[in-house]
C-alpha cells in the first residue's frame, strides 16, 4: 500500500450510528484521531440528531437525512475553522449522535412516605410509584447541560435526577389537591396529567420533554391497610349474630359426623345437644332483644368540586368550626334526590346553630 492510500484509509468518509441498545441517549462517533474527509457522507436516521463540536464549541446540528459534508452545509464549523471560501481539506470534529426517540418504562417512586392530612383518616403516610416516558427535544441543550463530554450517555445516568423532580412535584400536587385517600384511585389519570404539566419547565431546561407519566399505585402503610381490611371484613360479614349461629351450626355438623376421637359417641352427641341448646337460647334472646338503635345519617360533602366523606355529625361539626363546611356547601346522604345546600337540610342545618359564635375581642 502506497503512502497516499494509507493516508486516504485514515480519513473517515461515512459517519453514521446504528443503536443496538435500548437505553443509549447520546453516542459520540468514534474516529480514533482520524480526520473527517471533506465531502464525507453523514447519515442521520429517523429518531436521531447529529451535533458537530469543534474544540469544545457546539457547531452545526443535522436533522434526519443524508448529507455531503461541505462548507455550504457546515456554516458554523467552517467559521470556527476559519476556512477560506472554497478550501477543501480534511477536518477534525467531534460528532455526537443524539437519540430523539421516546425512552419508555422509566420508573419513579417515593423513597420515603409523604405525610398528608386526610379528611377521613387524619394524618396519613402515603407511598406512590409509577412509570414515565421521556425524549430529547433540543439536542444542543441536552449536550451542554447534561451530557458534557460523555462518549456514551444512557438513561441510567439521569433517571435518579428525573425521579427526584417527579416526586417533588407529585408531593406538592397531592397536598394541594386535598383528595381523600380512598378517592385517589379514581384520580390517577388526572394526577399524571397535572404532574406532567407542572414538571414541563424543569425537563425543558435539560432539553427534555416528558411525554407520558402514569401513576400506578398509591398505598398506605401496611398496618393501616390491615386495619382497613378488618373494617371491610366486618362490613362483608354484616349481621355478626347470624354469622356466629352459622359457624355454630357448622361445628355441630362436624361433631355429629365424627362422634369418636377425643370423646365417646355419647359425649359427642351430648356436646351436640348442648350446642343446639345454646343456639336455641341465642335465638330466643335475639327474638326478645329490642330493635337496634337507629343510626344517624352520614353525609357526603362537596369540596372544590370533589366528593368527600361520608362524615358523621361530630366530623361535620369539626368541619363547620374550621370553615370547611358552610351553610352554602352542598351535601347528600342516602335517600336524598340530589345535592342540597347544607342550610336546607334539617339534620345538618341544626349543627350550625350548635356552633358557638366567635369570642368577642377584649
Amino acid at each position: 500500500m502506497g503512502l497516499f492510500d494509507k493516508l486516504r484509509g485514515e480519513l473517515i468518509d461515512i459517519i453514521e450510528w446504528t443503536d443496538p441498545t435500548n437505553d443509549t441517549m447520546v453516542h459520540r462517533f468514534d474516529r480514533y484521531n482520524n480526520e473527517i474527509k471533506y465531502g464525507a457522507k453523514l447519515v442521520v436516521r429517523e429518531s436521531q440528531v447529529a451535533v458537530f463540536i469543534n474544540e469544545g464549541k457546539l457547531a452545526d446540528v443535522f436533522e434526519p437525512g443524508t448529507y455531503t459534508l461541505e462548507t455550504r452545509n457546515l456554516p458554523i464549523l467552517s467559521t470556527l475553522l476559519g476556512w477560506p471560501h472554497g478550501f477543501e481539506s480534511p477536518f477534525k470534529a467531534e460528532v455526537y449522535f443524539v437519540s430523539t426517540r421516546q425512552f419508555t418504562d422509566l420508573k419513579w417512586g417515593t423513597k420515603n412516605p409523604i405525610m398528608l392530612r386526610d379528611p377521613e383518616f387524619g394524618p396519613v403516610r402515603l407511598r406512590a410509584f409509577g412509570t414515565y416516558c421521556v425524549r430529547v427535544m433540543f439536542a444542543p441543550t441536552f449536550i451542554k447541560e447534561i451530557v458534557g463530554t460523555d462518549g456514551r450517555f444512557t438513561t441510567d445516568e439521569i433517571t435518579d435526577q428525573l425521579r427526584n423532580l417527579i416526586v417533588a412535584r407529585f408531593a406538592d400536587i397531592l397536598g394541594e389537591s386535598k383528595i381523600p385517600v380512598l378517592d385517589l384511585a379514581a384520580n390517577y389519570d388526572e394526577l399524571g396529567k397535572f404532574i406532567s404539566e407542572k414538571i414541563f419547565d424543569d425537563f425543558d431546561s435539560y432539553g427534555l420533554q416528558i411525554t407520558k407519566l402514569l401513576v400506578e399505585n398509591i398505598s398506605l402503610p401496611p398496618e393501616v391497610e390491615a386495619a382497613l381490611d378488618k373494617r371491610t371484613s366486618m362490613g362483608v360479614i354484616g349481621n355478626l349474630q347470624a354469622y356466629t349461629q352459622y359457624q355454630t351450626a357448622n361445628a355441630l355438623e362436624k361433631a355429629a359426623e365424627n362422634p369418636g376421637g377425643t370423646a365417646s359417641g355419647g359425649m359427642g352427641l351430648g356436646m351436640g345437644f348442648a350446642m343446639a341448646g345454646q343456639m336455641g337460647q341465642a335465638a330466643a334472646s335475639a327474638s326478645q332483644a329490642p330493635p337496634p338503635v337507629p343510626q344517624a345519617a352520614n353525609y357526603y360533602v362537596a369540596v372544590d368540586g370533589q366528593q368527600t366523606g361520608p362524615f358523621d355529625a361530630m366530623t361535620l361539626k369539626q368541619q363547620i368550626q374550621s370553615g370547611r363546611l358552610t351553610p352554602q356547601s352542598l351535601v347528600w346522604t342516602e335517600g336524598m334526590a340530589q345535592w342540597t345546600a347544607a342550610n336546607d337540610v334539617p339534620d345538618v342545618a341544626k349543627l350550625f346553630g350548635a356552633t358557638p359564635p366567635p369570642v368577642p375581642p377584649q
